[in-house]
């Protein structure tokens, strides 16, 4: 008896950057987690039935407020990111509460970025996530749909 069910595995070509999907996603009271997930499945293409993991299927994903994120518990005081020169006794640190207040698009961006897998296909997927901190963004253009995040 022959099976002829086969798995598909997408290639590069079939996937240009062209014609990829656009999506925006709003920030406003969503726990600092979830988002990083949902957006991680979304850059990698995890929530499509064409994901192959050595292939970029994902689409670009513009967060807009994300100075709005939410922290659960005490982490807005107690989370600390830190960030080193290479120098010796250049290690910086600062809290979740500072970093929403300066660089709200880079805490977004860390989540993100611990969502990933450690490669370079997914440096490569990173490329396609645009973070701004208030709800104007620059990618009208692109007719990107609205993604809710429950």
């Amino acid at each position: 008896m022959k099976l002829t069910a086969t798995t598909y595995s997408a290639k590069p070509a079939e996937y240009p950057a062209a014609e990829r999907e656009w999506f925006v996603v709003d920030a406003t009271d969503v726990p600092l987690g979830k988002l990083g997930v949902v957006v991680a499945n979304m850059l990698r293409g995890k929530d499509r039935p064409t994901f192959t993991a050595y292939t970029d299927t994902g689409a670009f994903v513009v967060v807009v407020n994300a100075a709005k994120v939410k922290l659960t518990g005490d982490k807005l005081d107690q989370k600390i990111y830190y960030r080193h020169s290479g120098y010796l006794g250049h290690l910086k640190s600062a809290t979740a509460r500072e970093m929403l207040e300066k660089k709200p698009e880079e805490v977004i961006s860390l989540a993100v970025w611990g969502m990933m897998p450690k490669n370079k296909l997914s440096r490569a997927q990173m490329k396609k996530l645009k973070v701004y901190g208030g709800a104007e963004h620059p990618h009208e253009a692109q007719n990107p749909a609205t993604k809710e995040i429950v």
